[in-house]
């Protein structure tokens, strides 16, 4: 899929750029092209050393709150739902603690870190699945809300923005926690219905119904904002609960006799072995997209959409925040150089680099995701995975839009 992708970008754009020359008469665009292939081999560099940072950083205090007993309570406070809605795993299982940690690690934001972790829980629920080729119902809730993406700190998203000179990065904070609670609860509620669980179980409600009101007065209480309240909002809780949780896992580590610095530096060992290996990826992506972008097909791509959207009597300042929403759910790598890449053409602070930031918070790559998880273990027949997943995605999508056009527009 990535390999069809990427050769796919490069193939449209020199289809693209042999049409300038040959129709157009423009014969700088080759030029153009290869200025861009060695820019984004340059901004890869550029965006890897704070990554490289990001990553050691937050796995160093994701090892703290692991070695504190944080992630054990967290599996415990979880286990009367996850009863409910994984019947099938026993309470205890270690599934249920490696599915928490995986959680844990999405909810941070640190998206390639939670995928070994997601491996390991994926394996441990194949070793409770009857059938080695179809996926069991626990498996597809794990894999949907995996997808449904559980970002409540995306610390990625406001590096990237950080790395692209944005004056606030903890701006786009909220809109990312609400676009990822339609997409997360649109995924739940998918798989609910095609499992037939039993959301009206008391257990179930006594998690949900408390959660859904919070969520609703607190978005009651964004209603009566200006918009300018609403990005000061934004930024204050971002940067708030950002150190907020440092805290609270250093007292903790703390409190529980935790050797907190050894164990930081155990875990932030971890975060640059997951780091290195990142920059192929993140120099191949970028590098395409970059080549797209000059060649002029990326634009004629969001004239099209723009003209549509325009047809039908909308605001068309989102569109060119799309490019991200379209790979995403193939690449996370081409999503995170498109994100990059509008931020560069755009300006980090321009609306549709806000809408591309908060879309890339609250979606995740669906079809990488079910290929990689479902495969690790030798799933061939999906079920309703993709269908869940990709619904969750869209809702994602919309949700982002939408939140971007009540904080910025």
């Amino acid at each position: 899929m990535l390999n069809g992708l990427w050769l796919g970008f490069f193939l449209v754009a020199a289809v693209s750029a042999l049409a300038q020359w040959l129709v157009g008469g423009n014969a700088g665009i080759f030029a153009a092209m290869v200025e861009s292939i060695f820019a984004m081999a340059k901004l890869s560099v550029e965006v890897m050393v704070l990554l490289f940072g990001t990553l050691t950083l937050w796995l160093g205090f994701l090892k703290i709150a692991e070695k504190a007993g944080i992630v054990e309570w967290l599996a415990k406070v979880l286990g009367p739902l996850f009863a409910r809605l994984m019947p099938e795993v026993p309470p205890g299982h270690p599934a249920l603690g490696l599915i928490t940690m995986n959680f844990a690690a999405n909810g941070l934001g640190l998206d390639n870190a939670a995928t070994p972790i997601g491996l390991k829980a994926m394996r441990a629920l194949q070793e409770l699945n009857p059938s080695s080729t179809t996926a069991s119902n626990a498996q597809i809730l794990f894999l949907v809300l995996n997808a449904s993406s559980l970002t409540l700190l995306p610390v990625t998203i406001f590096m990237y923005r950080a790395q692209q000179g944005a004056t606030d990065p903890t701006l786009v904070f909220l809109p990312i926690l609400l676009a990822t609670s339609a997409s997360t609860l649109v995924g739940l509620l998918s798989v609910a219905v095609m499992q037939r669980l039993r959301l009206w179980d008391p257990v179930v409600l006594a998690y949900l119904i408390p959660g859904a009101l919070l969520l609703g007065g607190f978005m009651a209480f964004l209603g009566t904002l200006s918009a300018a309240a609403l990005a000061s909002l934004s930024s204050i809780l971002g940067n708030l609960t950002l150190f907020g949780v440092i805290i609270l896992f250093l007292v903790i580590g703390a409190l529980k006799r935790v050797q907190v610095y050894e164990t930081f530096v155990e875990g932030a060992k971890e975060g640059f072995d997951v780091a290195k290996s990142l920059l192929p990826y993140l120099v191949a992506m970028l590098v395409a997209v970059g080549v797209l972008r000059a060649s002029g097909a990326l634009e004629l791509l969001l004239d099209g959409i723009r003209h549509a959207v325009n047809w039908m009597g909308l605001d068309t300042r989102f569109v060119d925040g799309l490019p991200t929403a379209l790979v995403k759910p193939f690449s996370g790598s081409a999503a995170r150089a498109m994100l990059i890449e509008t931020m560069q053409t755009q300006g980090v602070d321009s609306f549709p680099a806000l809408v591309a930031a908060t879309i890339q918070g609250s979606t995740e790559t669906t079809f990488y995701v079910v290929a990689v998880y479902f495969g690790a273990v030798g799933i061939q027949r999906v079920r309703h995975a993709v269908g869940c997943a990709l619904l969750a995605e869209l809702s994602g999508v919309i949700a982002a839009i939408c939140v971007c056009y009540w904080f910025f527009a």
